[in-house]
């Protein structure tokens, strides 16, 4: 199968020549370590089958957050440690979009803005979450994920959160359930989104390099009753770690073109698009993370940092008098399954289907041109 490394490994050099010092750093690294996956260059590991005892060698992958084939089998770990978390309650989906003459921008300074989508998006939350108006909770508990891409590898960045129909008091004593099919309003959401966003450029001394045309634009936003949240952290998890790319969408690489499969918004019928190598590297490349940047984040009662415990929360939903926030179907959790699309993380023995375990891994060290 067609991957993303066999692209860049035929034409990753000649677009690093091709754009030679405008290539950031971060990108030479990944094009070098996504072409060295899995190919020996970075080393190998050597398995054991617990069953018949054969020997196996494999090369190693390269492990980064951006590669399709090592990013793959992570969906179902992360699915069910969400699944575990949630509470017996409805669900929101909520979706923070930036607007489109913005994107230019932000691509160019993604770290300081995709740091201010996240904090515009969590304060506009919970401003109108503690208005008594609307839900009148002091906290509430969410979880951000920030996507930048549309389906054509389009630059596309947004965010997903997730949030209970509810939240806890000021005393931390009370939970408070919101409409089963209302959260918050999204026009007064839009506009406090935009003008936090807007409070972001300004402190970190950006907002006279924006058009001020900006700020009279939507910043739009949606919200959407999603019934227990299992389905959308199913949706959600197939995407946390992927790529904007999947080796299963890539077609072919002939003659420096690239074919690949891709499903129009609204569509459920897949088309097949065709690119230039060096144009599909550079699409691939402005969805690359700034380092160290998080993309996933909770808030609130959700974070580690909160006072409030998790089982604190499911003890204050339980003891108060929320049947009209509880989904019409069940009064309990239904059990969580992994995602259709996630793949078994227990490595198993070509022979005999046995499962394998380490006995040692070999590394080698990756060298990058020109890596600062």
């Amino acid at each position: 199968m067609l991957t993303l490394g066999d692209i860049l490994r035929r034409h990753g050099a000649e677009y690093l020549e091709r754009y030679g010092a405008s290539v950031p750093w971060e990108h030479r690294r990944i094009i070098a370590l996504l072409s060295a996956c899995r190919t020996g260059e970075l080393g190998r590991v050597r398995w054991r089958c617990e069953d018949c005892a054969q020997m196996h060698v494999t090369p190693r992958s390269c492990g980064n957050r951006h590669c399709p084939g090592c990013q793959s089998q992570k969906n179902e770990q992360w699915f069910a440690e969400q699944s575990q978390r949630r509470l017996e309650v409805p669900y929101f989906l909520l979706t923070f979009t930036l607007p489109e003459t913005l994107r230019r921008f932000v691509r160019s300074h993604q770290r300081v803005c995709y740091r201010a989508l996240f904090r515009a998006a969590s304060a506009a939350l919970r401003k109108l979450a503690r208005d008594p108006r609307f839900l009148g909770a002091q906290q509430l508990g969410f979880t951000a994920v920030l996507h930048t891409w549309g389906r054509a590898m389009t630059y596309h960045p947004h965010l997903h959160v997730v949030v209970p129909a509810g939240g806890v008091t000021a005393d931390g004593e009370r939970w408070i359930a919101s409409r089963p099919d209302f959260l918050v309003p999204v026009k007064a959401l839009s506009k406090i989104f935009r003008a936090k966003f807007q409070t972001e450029m300004q402190r970190a001394g950006l907002l006279e390099d924006i058009d001020p045309a900006v700020w009279s634009e939507a910043f739009v936003t949606d919200s959407r009753a999603v019934g227990d949240g299992e389905s959308t952290l199913g949706y959600l998890s197939r995407y946390v770690f992927r790529v904007a790319i999947s080796n299963a969408r890539l077609i072919s690489c002939e003659d420096a073109r690239v074919k690949l499969r891709w499903k129009p918004s609204g569509s459920r019928r897949w088309r097949t698009m065709e690119l230039g190598a060096m144009e599909f590297i550079r699409r691939f490349l402005q969805h690359v993370l700034p380092p160290g940047f998080q993309k996933v984040r909770h808030y609130g009662f959700l974070s580690t940092a909160s006072a409030l415990s998790h089982q604190d929360v499911r003890e204050l939903v339980s003891t108060q008098n929320v049947e009209s926030a509880k989904l019409a179907s069940s009064s309990a959790l239904k059990p969580a399954s992994a995602p259709a699309s996630s793949a078994c993380l227990v490595p198993r023995c070509p022979t005999c289907g046995g499962r394998l375990v380490v006995v040692d891994i070999t590394f080698r060290r990756q060298s990058f041109q020109n890596s600062r």
